[in-house]
């Protein structure tokens, strides 16, 4: 297979959260990983690896620890999802991408596996697309031998592919609502997916949490024996200062006495408990023999790229794309707004796909805008622009309806001032296609 052929096979198979027909095709459990991983080599064993489920902050948590790793001399492998422009993005190493023909080689290599295991009846069905890009990511960062593998969960955490590790280390960020209709309709319920991450005998890092998620965490951990770390019993924070939406803190490890600063280039200031997430994992990686020396831990989390969040896509007016899916999300996102834009003109363009929050996710950020533009990403998963508006508009002081995303976009820098700013929010597919085209509107205007 060549790079589009394998791209298109894997679209084939469905997208992570396929249609029901996808969902009764393949049973949700660990056996086709399992089986497809084994006939690989268990190439998930060849390296020692961290493991990170929650459901906020998971995917800067894991770019913060693969950082400092990167800044400790190891040669990583990053395995996160969604992407927000090619899926190669899912799988790096050393900071960078899969190329195009590693990407087309490792599945063709998967397929022939797969081809085998079906013919002999060993896979009840074919794995699925998060599946094969698992198994791509365990078996090319076991051929590139990276010496340390940073995993995050798709979704849950339990029945996810990637739950086939034995890490070194787990860690379970920020918990809230979302995908209720896979993890379950309470917090307990998610929280208890999330957990089915721990090993026995196997370290976790605990974000903050709320209670009712904490005490499930904390009573599978100790019936595994999990040596556990609560970041915000384990850390003091203390000098806390915001600096142009940035965050800087000294942090003290209140055991030992050590202590560092921080300062997370990714703004908002929840980043801080992401990269303290990021920072405990480090230390207890350390403290087991890995050689991580103090200063490639501040160097690591101010060197950390994580893009889609809260990032800036240029100035005067400030265009900001945040893919803000989930209540969790929107509370930190208004937060960031209340903190670093009081008395700015704020304009929102929302597109939201149909298993979201979406009336939640608009009580907490639509007051806070002077308009709203209602639209749609590219993906057949995507609420319609009306539908939405017909949702959420109620929240909105003003709104308007534009499908095409990318007119929506020009069509509200057209309208803003130098001094006001728009946010893209509300999809990461939404985010991922916006980024991708204001950088081709860039590189046109450039010419």
């Amino acid at each position: 297979m060549n790079y589009d052929a394998a791209v298109r096979y894997l679209l084939s198979l469905g997208r992570e959260l396929a249609a029901p027909t996808q969902a009764a095709a393949a049973k949700f459990d660990l056996e086709n990983i399992a089986i497809l991983s084994e006939r690989l080599g268990r190439p998930d064993r060849a390296y020692p690896s961290a493991h990170i489920a929650g459901t906020n902050g998971k995917g800067s948590t894991a770019a913060f620890l693969e950082s400092i790793l990167r800044q400790a001399g190891f040669r990583t492998g990053l395995n996160t999802s969604p992407h927000l422009e090619k899926i190669n993005e899912r799988i790096r190493v050393d900071g960078a991408e899969i190329t195009d023909s590693d990407f087309a080689e490792t599945l063709t290599r998967i397929q022939q596996a797969i081809e085998e295991l079906l013919a002999a009846s060993k896979l009840r069905a074919h794995p699925t697309y998060f599946e094969c890009v698992t198994a791509m990511a365990f078996q090319y960062f076991a051929e590139d031998r990276v010496d340390f593998g940073v995993f995050e969960v798709g979704l849950g955490g339990r029945l996810d592919a990637t739950n086939i590790l034995n890490p070194v280390i787990s860690l379970i960020t920020s918990i809230d609502f979302d995908h209720e209709n896979f993890l379950g309709h309470s917090l307990r319920e998610i929280a208890s997916e999330k957990a089915g991450i721990l090993k026995k005998g196997v370290p976790v890092v605990i974000g903050a949490q709320r209670p009712e998620a904490r005490e499930v965490i904390l009573a599978r951990a100790n019936k595994l024996g999990c040596p556990i770390i609560e970041t915000p019993q384990a850390y003091r924070v203390d000098n806390q200062v915001m600096e142009n939406g940035r965050v800087r803190a000294q942090i003290t490890e209140i055991a030992s006495g050590w202590s560092a600063t921080l300062a997370p280039p990714l703004p908002g200031r929840f980043q801080l408990q992401n990269a303290i997430n990021a920072v405990a994992a480090a230390r207890v990686l350390s403290a087991r023999g890995y050689r991580i020396p103090e200063n490639a831990i501040e160097r690591g989390i101010a060197a950390a790229e994580w893009p889609g969040r809260l990032e800036q896509l240029q100035s005067r007016p400030d265009i900001y794309a945040d893919g803000a899916h989930n209540p969790g999300a929107a509370r930190e996102l208004a937060a960031f707004w209340q903190e670093n834009f009081a008395g700015r003109k704020l304009f929102v363009l929302y597109g939201a796909l149909r298993d979201k929050a979406v009336d939640e996710i608009a009580g907490l950020l639509f007051p806070h805008a002077a308009e709203v533009v209602f639209t749609e990403p590219r993906t057949s998963r995507a609420i319609s622009a009306s539908q939405l508006s017909e949702i959420a508009a109620h929240h909105a002081g003003k709104s308007t309806v534009i499908p095409d995303a990318e007119q929506a976009l020009d069509y509200l820098v057209s309208k803003a001032a130098p001094e006001d700013a728009i946010f893209v929010t509300g999809s990461l597919y939404l985010v991922g296609q916006l980024r991708h085209y204001w950088k081709q509107r860039a590189q046109l205007a450039a010419h």
